[in-house]
């Protein structure tokens, strides 16, 4: 499993105008390419009355399925310039679609890749590109005595904490970044000088300084 990728926060739209034609920018994170053929279905039902919606999406951990569609534009004018966006920006699981309603000037095959390029852009500038960190949740259960240490040690280094349970003994839910979990738990070994029981859980993506 990847460690970090890159995507877009939240579906997201722009509009821009190029020599009269609008040309709005949709996006939205998708996990697979059914929930991507479900968005741009979506979209194009939205704006039936488009001269065009074109397409183009990148889903998988070594961006193993990749699809564009021209939907009526010149061939390699619209849906390729959309892909070349996501995939020079280094976006996964992401799908964009570039709607257009001609504006009764021709743009020109050179004047289109640049319009569908900047539609594209607009489109993930809305959804907002984030880096999705993968990380382990760590269970430490320890005497109450050493809570107020592990705590303000926890704190220092900025780790991230999920639930606490208190019960007979305490137990901190820590979320290290996977490729530091291993030197994460023998910090914590360290720490409480062997006094603390320590065990893994599930990976878990965050959105990166959140």
């Amino acid at each position: 499993m990847l460690e970090a990728y890159k995507t877009v926060r939240a579906a997201g739209s722009k509009e821009i105008v190029i020599r009269k034609s609008r040309f709005i920018g949709h996006c939205k994170p998708v996990e697979s390419e059914e929930e991507a053929a479900a968005f741009i279905e979506d979209i194009k039902k939205q704006h039936w009355n488009a001269t065009h919606n074109c397409s183009a999406y990148v889903i998988g951990e070594r961006d193993e399925i990749q699809k564009q569609s021209d939907d009526g534009e010149p061939s390699g004018t619209a849906g390729k310039p959309i892909l070349e966006v996501i995939r020079n920006q280094g976006l996964k699981n992401v799908a964009v679609v570039v709607t257009r309603y001609f504006g009764g000037i021709m743009l020109g095959a050179g004047g289109l890749i640049r319009a569908y390029t900047d539609g594209a852009v607009a489109a993930l500038e809305a959804g907002e590109v984030i880096t999705r960190v993968l990380h382990r949740e760590v269970f430490v259960e320890l005497d109450y005595t050493w809570l107020g240490k592990v705590e303000n040690e926890l704190r220092s280094r900025n780790v991230r904490l999920g639930e606490t349970v208190f019960a007979d003994k305490v137990t901190l839910t820590c979320l290290p970044v996977v490729g530091e979990s291993e030197a994460f738990q023998a910090w914590m070994v360290d720490l409480t000088q062997g006094q603390s029981v320590i065990s893994e859980g599930a990976s878990i993506f965050f959105i990166e300084g959140e």
